[in-house]
């Protein structure tokens, strides 16, 4: 029995760890590393672990709302935590929750949360959900969303919460103007996301973020009529958009899920179930809530359509990295009213944890009835026939492990796939920023043989007449393509060293590296090994992989032509270079003498210092204005005799010769 108790305790241990994983990776590296099916599956398990030993582990998903955002965006903490709902997928459970109550039911949108504070009907902060206790200050960018209202009629403070989102359709037309597919956002959520919490709200105010508001938390002595429902129309006349909400009751619960089921493919914003609030607003604080959940209010997950398939064949795709993605092919089927025959599996691991054969019998279905995904293989055949050669170029392929992923990669530097992908990111925004030219606009340019190597674009004008006569050209078309060509011969040495696509070697390595090498173009392409590894935060394996790169004569040859078609201005190397050579910053808190904390990185790091998101013992200085304060990050550099410092005295330091 003792045994058996073991081994479920070892059981517990081991979802947790493998849950918190799960999400990690998705919430903060933008990769998935299981299906919403399985997260969900595997979440239950533990739930009923922790229920029948009557243990729940401190690090559970179970009572952890969430993980702490890293940014350079200033941190407040939110007056009340911001609880998780508790979930089903029955809609008798719902009924059970109702009783003889009165309710309301709304989309639960898969956006980015925010509480916005009003005063004297001005907006006056808006925080994001963060972790639940701690959110990130982002008011500048609330101020851009497309539909929120920066005045309002109502004069006391207002506090309240709603979701901001993107649309599919903005989705998809920003991801269509991303021509590097492993650039393009995954999925609404992450755009929206990575949108909201920019430091420039210029960027924020390109992407169309909307605000939908569903939670009213406070608005001085104001009459709402103990009614949730009257709270949601007096928003309203407030000015702001509410998500879209029905009145239930036990007796019309049913009819309404299934109403909001028929609605969700039409939806024009991200949703993934529906949420269920009490009306009677003194009833439903009375009941107080748990460790994690609200016990007002209950999130509704879709009891996902699952239908069963054969596996007909894992296509395999490339991608400008070498990169190349398994996509399952199977027998159609009707889901959620459309037919789908194809399913994205990611990566080999997930292949391997369904142990995925042609000739399966698989379950599908679509997460939050839109994206399809396998859910379960019946017959599990094993995983077989992962192609030996690229299915582009007959290049041989390796498996790599990465971020504990099994990937499978094109080993040929000269892959067509990777050859349209890098001349894509050659011409983006971060590299030399040519506009005009998408990935099908160079496919073209390449198969016609106007672009040979990268130097070829700057000489575009010889092909002039024909590319004017191209379907979707015209002379307005290649006007305004030189005239991006011209601006593009100004540049930096690191979006040159960037924009050539060496494995591993960022925008950001590139500026450190470019840095410490003196921007000298000479150095920049005989670099040793043992010169890079000496840089901070470039590392051995990034070292090899760029010493590699210029170890190729053609390289070479590409770099020195590409120096002789641009014009890089002489940057400002400071007298202090290297004087923080070796040393590790983190920077916390608001700052008063530079406009952003982005600026005082910069300065560190013009020093050859290096600035990280959260204090270890690698960490040498904590800059924070509040240096006495208790903030958790305070609180580590104390425990572990990191010295906190003002910006004052960070201004004293760069002085001091």
């Amino acid at each position: 029995m003792a045994d058996m108790e073991g081994n479920k305790v070892a059981r517990m241990r081991e979802l947790v760890e493998l849950l918190n994983r799960a999400r990690r990776a998705y919430e903060q590296e933008d990769q998935e590393i299981m299906s919403n099916f399985e997260y969900d599956s595997l979440y239950d398990e533990l739930l009923k672990l922790e229920k029948e030993l009557n243990t729940t582990l401190a690090s559970s998903p179970t009572i952890n709302v969430g993980y702490e955002v890293l940014s350079e965006l200033p941190k407040e903490r939110h007056e009340s935590p911001m609880l998780s709902l508790d979930k089903t997928k029955e809609v008798e459970r719902l009924k059970e929750f109702l009783g003889d109550q009165k309710a309301v039911l709304s989309w639960k949108l898969d956006g980015l949360t925010i509480v916005l504070t009003y005063r004297n009907g001005e907006l006056a902060k808006a925080v994001t959900r963060g972790n639940g206790e701690v959110g990130e200050v982002v008011t500048n960018n609330a101020r851009v969303f497309k539909n929120i209202p920066v005045h309002i009629p109502y004069q006391g403070e207002l506090v309240l919460r709603g979701e901001a989102v993107i649309s599919y359709k903005d989705f998809e037309d920003i991801n269509g103007e991303i021509g590097d597919a492993d650039a393009k956002y995954k999925n609404p959520r992450n755009l929206c996301s990575g949108s909201v919490r920019q430091l420039n709200n210029e960027i924020t105010a390109k992407r169309n973020v909307r605000f939908y508001a569903f939670t009213l938390v406070s608005a001085g002595d104001t009459d709402f009529h103990n009614s949730r429902l009257y709270q949601m129309e007096w928003l309203k006349r407030q000015g702001f958009d509410v998500v879209e909400n029905h009145p239930v009751t036990r007796e019309t619960i049913e009819d309404e899920v299934a109403w909001f089921a028929q609605h969700i493919e039409t939806n024009e914003v991200p949703s993934d179930g529906l949420v269920l609030v009490y009306d009677d607003i003194a009833y439903g604080q009375s009941l107080g809530t748990t460790a994690k959940f609200p016990r007002d209010s209950f999130a509704f997950k879709w009891a996902d359509e699952i239908r069963e398939t054969t596996l007909l064949e894992i296509e395999w795709s490339p991608s400008r990295t070498g990169l190349i993605n398994p996509v399952a092919v199977f027998e159609p089927v009707e889901l959620e009213g459309t037919t789908v025959s194809r399913a994205s599996v990611h990566n080999i691991s997930i292949m391997e944890d369904l142990e995925l054969g042609v000739g399966d019998k698989i379950t599908v279905y679509k997460a939050n009835m839109i994206i399809p995904q396998i859910a379960e293989n019946l017959t599990r055949s094993g995983v077989k026939d992962i192609p030996c050669a690229c299915p582009v170029c007959g290049g041989a392929t390796k498996i790599s492990m990465d971020n504990e992923t099994k990937t499978l990669y094109c080993t040929n530097p000269k892959c067509q796939a990777k050859h349209v992908k890098a001349f894509s990111l050659f011409v983006s925004r971060d590299a030399m920023n040519i506009e005009g030219l998408s990935e099908a606009t160079l496919e073209k340019f390449i198969i016609n043989g106007y672009v040979k190597d990268f130097t070829d674009i700057f000489h575009l004008d010889r092909h002039e007449e024909e590319i004017k006569d191209m379907e979707g050209f015209g002379e307005r078309s290649y006007d305004n393509l030189q005239t991006s060509i011209r601006n593009a011969r100004t540049t930096t040495l690191p979006r040159l060293v960037y924009s050539l696509g060496i494995p591993n070697i960022g925008i950001a390595n590139a500026k450190v590296i470019c840095r410490a090498l003196g921007n000298d173009p000479d150095r920049i392409e005989n670099a040793t090994v043992e010169e890079l590894d000496e840089i901070s935060g470039v590392g051995e394996v990034i070292a090899r992989a760029y010493v590699d790169y210029f170890a190729d004569a053609e390289h070479k040859d590409v770099f020195r032509r590409l120096l002789g078609e641009v014009e890089i201005p002489q940057e400002e190397v400071p007298e202090d270079s290297q004087k923080f050579a070796g040393v590790n910053f983190v920077i916390t808190g608001s700052v008063e003498h530079f406009a952003n904390r982005a600026e005082v990185k910069e300065e560190i790091e013009k020093r050859g210092g290096k600035v990280t998101g959260s204090v270890t013992s690698r960490t040498n200085y904590l800059i924070n204005n509040d240096v006495d304060s208790t903030s958790s990050k305070n609180k580590k550099a104390r425990e572990l005799g990191v010295p906190i410092i003002s910006e004052e005295q960070f201004l004293a330091m760069l002085e001091d010769l």
